[in-house]
């Protein structure tokens, strides 16, 4: 079956993923899109994106501009695309970019848009301590995920979900989705839905100090924090002893939800190795 020619957008492993079923499905972008290569780990080594190493491996063309600028949408015109597909793509598309393609794009969002708008819809379901999240295919416009919906689906949060274990979930559901939408999609016989903007709500970047949390503070507050910034950047609290007061990084944690506490039950003190947080309370040192 011939499908329309398209381009893929997309950076983190999520987009790579989601390539990945793509191609299997027998969906292959006439090139990839990527963020430039970044510097990272101790030795901030400029590496490659997920998506970008997966695609050279499986010898897709990859274009990773600075800047999105008239020159780039220049180029992006030369491929002929129908259409493109964006999944954490990390950069706003212009409305000239979007205007270059005859169909439009389409972005996978891991939320029931349009509540959970924003960069961060996983952990803001989880922070918020959601029993049900989903993902949306939206045609996108230039404004933050404000798009027509083409098709959505629900998808329960398990009580112990973490971000590491939800998200890989809806980036499966929704590379699914999205093979099973295109057909009707390419030959134009879906529908799309509105948005009711006024039921909007929004998530923000994540920052560092967003993992920090209280041990004296709101037990399921903690743990709906922890579950949310578990893969990144991770939960954080202090500990004094003293006068002296350190930062301890949560590695693992669980809820008890008949007695409503929150318990960390691996942890990492600043300077110091890997220890159970038992351990850490017999030293002496008090959460703070």
């Amino acid at each position: 079956m011939s499908h329309k020619p398209f381009l893929f957008f997309g950076t983190p492993y999520v987009a790579r993923d989601t390539l990945a079923h793509l191609v299997a499905q027998g969906y292959t972008p006439l090139a990839v899109v990527s963020s430039p290569d970044a510097p990272k780990g101790r030795g901030m080594t400029l590496t490659p994106s997920e998506t970008k190493a997966w695609a050279l491996e499986h010898t897709l063309p990859v274009l990773t501009p600075e800047k999105i600028d008239e020159a780039f949408i220049a180029e992006i015109k030369e491929y002929g695309a129908e259409y493109a597909l964006v999944v954490a793509y990390g950069k706003i598309l212009p409305q000239a970019l979007i205007d270059a393609f005859p169909l439009g794009v389409l972005n996978i969002h891991y939320s029931l848009l349009p509540k959970y708008r924003g960069a961060s819809p996983v952990e803001g379901a989880l922070l918020n301590g959601e029993t049900v999240t989903g993902v949306a295919i939206q045609q996108m416009v230039y404004a933050l995920d404000a798009g027509d919906v083409l098709a959505s689906v629900e998808v329960p949060i398990e009580p112990t979900e973490t971000t590491r274990e939800l998200r890989p979930r809806l980036v499966s559901i929704g590379a699914e989705l999205l093979t099973d939408i295109l057909p009707s999609f390419e030959d134009g016989s879906i529908e799309a839905v509105p948005q009711d903007h006024t039921l909007a709500t929004h998530t923000k970047k994540i920052k560092k100090e967003m993992g920090e949390l209280s041990l004296n503070g709101d037990p399921l507050e903690n743990w709906n924090r922890y579950r949310a910034y578990a893969e990144s950047p991770g939960t954080y609290f202090f500990v004094e002893k003293n006068d002296v007061k350190i930062r301890v990084k949560i590695r693992s944690a669980r809820y008890d939800y008949e007695q409503g506490i929150f318990i960390p039950t691996l942890v990492v003190p600043e300077g110091k190795n890997e220890t159970e947080f038992n351990i850490l309370e017999r030293s002496g040192w008090k959460p703070v």
